[in-house]
C-alpha cells in the first residue's frame, strides 16, 4: 500500500509526463531491437516493463535525444519503481542520474523531485520495502545528486530506525575508511554527498542510533568526526563491542 503523498506524486508524473516520446529516436542498432525503439517513438503506447528496465538503466550515448527518452519512459517507470514491479534497481546507473532534468520545465523538474521524496519517505515507513534500503537511498541521492533532502526526510519511528540502522551498519565501514559507500553515483556531485552523508551520520544518524537502542552503531557514528587517524586510534576499538 503507498502513501497519499506518493500516489499524488505518481499522478502528477502521469499528468506531466503524459504523451512525451522521441520522435525522431532511432536507438542503437546494435543494442536496440527495431520494435522496441519503436516505443520510444510512440506516445501512449504502454512499453513492457523489461523494455522500460533495459531503456532506463542504458548509458545515454545509445539513443539520438536520450532527455527525450527519459521522459517517455518516466510515467511507467516511475510506478514501477515505487511498486517494485521494475525488476533489479542496483545493477547499473539510473539513466535519469545521467540526464539534466533540473535544466527542464519547472513543472517537470519539479514532479521528479516531488517523486523521488515522496518514494523514499513512504519506503521509510514499509518494513520490507520492495527493493533494498541503501538501493532505494542511492537510486534517489543519485538522481537527485544529492543526499540532503532524504537525510531530513529520514522519519522517525521504529521502522525508520531499523532502516537507519541497517544502512549505518553497512555504510560504516566505508565511511570510517573514508570510501564512499555508493556504488553507482559516478559524477562530480558524489564527493559532496559522501561528506554530507558522514557529517549527518556523525551527528544527528548517531543521535538517533542512540535512541533506537544501537549504542555501539551510534558510536561507531560519531567517530566519523573525528580525523581519520584518531578516528582509528580510539579506545572504542578495544572494546568487545568493536572486536564483535
Amino acid at each position: 500500500m503507498s502513501s497519499a503523498a506518493l500516489d499524488a506524486a505518481l499522478a502528477d508524473i502521469d499528468t506531466v509526463f503524459d504523451g512525451f516520446a522521441s520522435f525522431d529516436e532511432t536507438g542503437c542498432g546494435y543494442c536496440h531491437a527495431p520494435e522496441e525503439t519503436a516505443y520510444l517513438r510512440t506516445p501512449h503506447v504502454r512499453i513492457p516493463v523489461d523494455v522500460v528496465r533495459y531503456y532506463l538503466f542504458e548509458v545515454s550515448g545509445h539513443f539520438d535525444d536520450h532527455a527525450a527518452v527519459m521522459r517517455r519512459l518516466l510515467p511507467q517507470a516511475a510506478r514501477a519503481m515505487a511498486d517494485g514491479s521494475l525488476g533489479p534497481i542496483n545493477y547499473g546507473v539510473h539513466g535519469l542520474s545521467r540526464a539534466d532534468w533540473r535544466s527542464w520545465p519547472a513543472g517537470q523538474a519539479a514532479a521528479i523531485e516531488v517523486f523521488l521524496n515522496a518514494w523514499w519517505r513512504h519506503t521509510l515507513t514499509v518494513p520490507e520495502p520492495p527493493y533494498g534500503i541503501e538501493d532505494t537511498f542511492e537510486t534517489c541521492t543519485s538522481i537527485a545528486r544529492t543526499v540532503t533532502p532524504f537525510l531530513d526526510g529520514w522519519g522517525r519511528g521504529p521502522v525508520a530506525g531499523a532502516h537507519l540502522a541497517h544502512c549505518a551498519g553497512s555504510w560504516l565501514s566505508d565511511l570510517l575508511s573514508d570510501a564512499s559507500p555508493f556504488s553507482w553515483w559516478y559524477d562530480d556531485t558524489v564527493d559532496e554527498g559522501f561528506a554530507d552523508l558522514r557529517t549527518w551520520l556523525a551527528g544527528p544518524g548517531a543521535s538517533r542510533l542512540r535512541a533506537h537502542g544501537e549504542p555501539d552503531l551510534a558510536i561507531r557514528a560519531e567517530l566519523l568526526a573525528l580525523p581519520y587517524e584518531e578516528r582509528w586510534d580510539h579506545p572504542y576499538w578495544d572494546s568487545p563491542s568493536a572486536t564483535n
